[in-house]
């Protein structure tokens, strides 16, 4: 369900990598959340880093969409990096796994495509 890839590089090495990754695979960053950021400013002290990307290749977005617009409940694509136990991780999860939830057969190969590239453009941030 989850792919997950650790890195050597910081969080913040790690999103500058990513952004370049997500662009060269003909993704776009659709919006990034800072937890940390995001709860402090709710007063709750977080002490780990945690960046959410969603990311949407549109395309692909529009086929998923033509058959099961009750799949926009788990779009865009998310990619997490965050730090645990002293390490920087990208995780996302597995698209053939979470479109498989909504029993649409036509959907397979497309969510396949996807996350293929998804995890290639974590593979890419992490070196």
């Amino acid at each position: 369900m989850l792919f997950q890839l650790p890195t050597e590089k910081t969080v913040t090495e790690t999103a500058t990598a990513l952004e370049a990754a997500v662009q060269a695979n003909h993704f776009g960053v659709m919006q990034v959340h800072n937890l940390k950021e995001t709860l402090w400013k709710k007063g709750v002290e977080f002490d780990h880093e945690c960046l959410i990307f969603e990311v949407c290749q549109p395309q692909q977005a529009k086929k998923v969409l033509e058959q099961a617009m009750s799949v926009s409940t788990a779009l865009p694509c998310r990619i997490s990096i965050y730090e645990e136990g002293g390490q920087t991780m990208l995780a996302t999860l597995k698209p053939t796994k979470l479109l498989a939830m909504f029993a649409v057969p036509q959907l397979e190969q497309i969510a396949q495509e996807v996350e293929d590239t998804l995890i290639k453009i974590i593979r890419e941030a992490a070196v």
